[in-house]
């Protein structure tokens, strides 16, 4: 079997923030963005991303030994559609050299690997796979109309874990969804709501 430090991934970009959004919002992270994405939002903000073949590879162990040399206690691998690629050798290096695996997933693609934090962002027009609902640490579902609230308390029904539940305004979209995103959360108190703090803070 080859070394895990082997394995290779289109990457689009890598960089140190702090997670802005969800339970770990604050802390600081070393983020690792995959190239590829087969669901398509209409609001993505890194649409570049999306052609898997538009970016250069870089082997696990690179990518390991950036975030050890970050200090960051967690990395987050995102996308795109992180789920698209087997990802077990890049989290068995992240996870032996003691950092948290963190994925951010709209659960369209089988789980590969071992995640210490699964974020669950299901959209409407790609429906996720049945598993992912017993995988979820933290279910955000974001905020565009009215609609995607009950929606989103749809797809909290389906969850088969004790999942964080966190309602997202869509970043340009924010000033006219946020004082019924609040008064339902007020309404509905096991919702909280997720803000993309490092936008505010001029932050990857």
């Amino acid at each position: 079997m080859a070394n895990w430090r082997d394995q290779e991934y289109p990457v689009m970009e890598r960089f140190l923030t702090v997670q802005g959004e969800g339970a770990y919002t604050g802390t600081a992270a070393w983020f690792i963005r995959l190239g590829g994405c087969d669901v398509g939002c209409a609001w993505c903000d890194v649409k570049e991303s999306w052609d898997l073949n538009a970016h250069p590879h870089v082997t696990a162990g690179t990518l390991v030994d950036e975030a050890v040399a970050s200090k960051a206690p967690i990395c987050v691998v995102t996308g795109g559609e992180p789920a698209m690629h087997d990802l077990t050798a890049l989290t068995e290096g992240l996870q032996a050299a003691g950092i948290r695996t963190h994925i951010e997933t709209s659960g369209t693609h089988p789980l590969t690997g071992s995640w210490d934090w699964v974020t669950f962002s299901p959209k409407r027009f790609k429906a996720p796979l049945d598993a992912i609902y017993a995988q979820t640490d933290e279910l955000k579902v974001i905020v565009v109309n009215r609609q995607d609230l009950e929606w989103g308390r749809e797809q909290a029904a389906r969850l088969q874990t004790d999942a964080r539940l966190y309602f997202q305004p869509e970043w340009d979209r924010r000033e006219q969804v946020l004082d019924y995103t609040v008064a339902f959360v007020q309404e509905n108190t096991e919702w909280r709501i997720s803000l993309q703090t490092h936008k505010y803070l001029g932050l990857p």
